[in-house]
């Protein structure tokens, strides 16, 4: 395949393993991989996310021999750019190849474009986080619908006003809908306002949400709440810029620009029928999917410190010092609450030191400190009892291998088991078994199968 490629005219470097494709990838230059799905030593799904850190960042082409259809989809949402089953034709290879480059030219052309982009609120410099930045400044050159996605605490409102400052209604309102808080039976008044008289208690006229966002941005936050009903009427806003406020006889206009938000698997939703499909379809325009700070643990320490400056100058302090652990502590924890519960615990912090000038792990939440114990004695526990396993209790053979390897080698195989009772414990539910462990579907099957644990693909319906 390479002298194959090389006479398309193309620079070509290769590799038979993960390890030592990776190694040539890291070293920058690379404008397209065309990565095997099954190479010995893994799974090549598995390193996509990796790969997307790289900077300049490749594209990517996933080849691979076996039909898969799940594999496809999850290649394609972790960021590939193409899907190709083998044998892969010589016309069909240099088509992607070239289109895959083509892409590639262009978007290094945009990026060298200064952007001025206001993102006050927007702490970090993880190469994830500067992806979701390149997407809003994109968004907000363009008056179209957004769809931000991401767990609760990672920002989701900070996003939408950063599209919204840096557009050119800027000058106009940023109306805020949360649409889990809207009143059940007012909800239908409160976007489209309703005349006076309309129902009872309705003793004045009110010009609703979404005539309030004229001229600016509307956004819609936890959008996966809002009523059927709702939505379908919405979808004709969305289509007409026109309404009918509860009462009213007639049509009013609203020009604004949405952006909506939500935590939820909004595909799932409407496999279920519990979301209209054709209003996802014009939510989407373009879509943000927002981080979890677990995954970019280098932006913790800056977003801890603009936040603990912050609490010194609301309380009139001081700023504190540091111990080592501190930050070592911080990182070490999972943040399931992301943004929002690491500044929750940081204000403890600060208050639990009282006037003293330093801040220590010590000051952090015991429910933080307990939970981060618990994680690295567990890791202890597991990495000793593969050694007994592996090595016998004789010790470790000679030479003694690296304790990097020992730690991969527990922990692959403590994964691997506790799958195996997941899938176990569950009669091969992988809805429950989501649920249980916590996981995205997305991310249960890259594990499922890069510990190659056969599993039945999850019907959409029970989704």
């Amino acid at each position: 395949m390479s002298n194959a490629i090389q006479r398309m005219g193309f620079d070509v470097k290769w590799a038979t393993s993960l390890a030592a494709g990776l190694e040539i990838i890291c070293l920058g230059d690379i404008d397209v991989v065309l990565l095997d799905v099954r190479l010995p030593d893994g799974d090549g799904l598995s390193v996509l996310p990796g790969i997307q850190k790289v900077t300049p960042k490749p594209e990517v082409i996933i080849m691979t021999g076996f039909s898969d259809p799940e594999g496809a989809e999850l290649a394609i949402k972790s960021g590939a750019w193409d899907y190709l089953q083998k044998p892969v034709g010589t016309k069909a290879l240099k088509l992607a190849l070239t289109r895959a480059l083509e892409y590639q030219s262009e978007k290094r052309q945009r990026s060298q474009v200064p952007i001025s982009l206001d993102r006050r609120g927007i702490i970090g410099d993880s190469p994830t986080l500067r992806s979701c930045l390149d997407l809003v400044a994109q968004a907000a050159q363009r008056d179209i619908n957004v769809l931000i996605t991401g767990e609760t605490g990672t920002g989701k409102e900070l996003f939408a006003q950063a599209i919204h400052k840096n557009s050119q209604r800027s000058n106009r309102s940023f109306t805020v809908v949360d649409c889990a808080a809207l009143p059940g039976t007012l909800v239908e008044s409160t976007l489209f306002g309703h005349e006076k008289g309309a129902y009872t208690g309705a003793d004045h006229a009110s010009i609703g949400l979404i005539m309030q966002a004229d001229g600016g941005t509307l956004f819609l936050d936890e959008i996966g709440e809002l009523p059927l009903d709702i939505q379908k009427r919405f979808l004709r806003v969305l289509q007409e810029r026109t309404f009918r406020p509860v009462g009213s006889k007639r049509e009013q206009k609203s020009d604004f620009r949405l952006i909506a938000a939500t935590n939820q698997d909004l595909d799932g939703m409407v496999a279920r029928g519990a979301f209209r499909g054709d209003l996802l379809f014009r939510l989407r325009s373009v879509t943000i999917d927002l981080p979890p700070l677990r995954e970019r643990p280098e932006d913790i320490k800056p977003l801890a410190l603009n936040h603990l400056a912050k609490l010194c100058d609301k309380y009139h302090s001081e700023m504190k010092g540091f111990s080592a652990d501190f930050f070592k502590m911080l990182r070490a924890y999972e943040w399931p609450g992301n943004v929002r519960e690491l500044n929750q615990s940081l204000e403890k912090a600060l208050v639990s030191a009282g006037n003293n000038p330093t801040l220590f792990a010590q000051d952090l939440p015991a429910e933080i400190r307990a939970k981060v114990a618990r994680k690295s004695v567990g890791s202890s526990d597991d990495l000793l009892r593969h050694a007994k396993n592996v090595y016998g209790v004789v010790g470790f053979p000679s030479p003694l291998p690296k304790l990097e390897d020992v730690r991969k080698s527990a922990t692959d195989e403590v994964i691997s088991k506790y799958l195996e009772a997941l899938l176990k414990h569950t009669a091969g539910n992988l809805t429950k078994a989501r649920r249980i462990a916590g996981l995205s579907r997305s991310r249960l099957y890259t594990l499922l199968k890069y510990y190659q644990i056969s599993y039945e693909p999850e019907d959409p319906e029970s989704a």
